[in-house]
């Protein structure tokens, strides 16, 4: 089924993908950082984790402003695959790949999120879009070529 009038909606659509993705990662920043919301499993974390809620608050604050998004975007694309491997899958005795029993679930899909939003940009509600480094044509990535 073709919905050819829903692709007016698709920049916009884009950025508030991009924006809501960031607004997730950013909360997780928060509580691993600042310790609120107060969850038990982020009470003593250690550096490894410390970085990663940096990471989180400083580059998802970044995604949802949509400023430098494709290169933000690509890094925590980075970050959620590690944090997939060595927080969930190897976080036993021996590796567990199955999402469902690692609880790695969030991690694979904020990785692809993020991956999509580093090779699609951060739509035409952004700040990259301000400054002129995005367009709201879809295929601009190809254009440039």
């Amino acid at each position: 089924m073709n919905f050819p009038y829903l692709t007016r909606f698709q920049p916009v659509l884009l950025s508030l993908f991009r924006f809501v993705t960031g607004l997730l990662l950013f909360q997780y920043g928060i509580a691993k950082i600042f310790k609120f919301p107060v969850l038990p499993y982020f009470a003593n974390i250690p550096p490894l984790i410390w970085t990663a809620g940096a990471l989180e608050l400083v580059l998802g604050a970044l995604l949802m402003l949509g400023l430098f998004t494709r290169l933000t975007a690509f890094i925590l694309s980075g970050e959620m695959a590690f944090a997939y491997f060595m927080g969930h899958m190897l976080k036993g005795e021996s590796p567990v790949f199955l999402p469902l029993l690692n609880g790695g679930t969030a991690a694979i899909l904020f990785c692809f999120a993020c991956l999509y939003l580093a090779a699609a940009g951060g739509g035409s509600v952004s700040v990259d879009a301000l400054m002129g480094k995005e367009s709201d044509a879809a295929g601009d990535a190809y254009a440039r070529r």
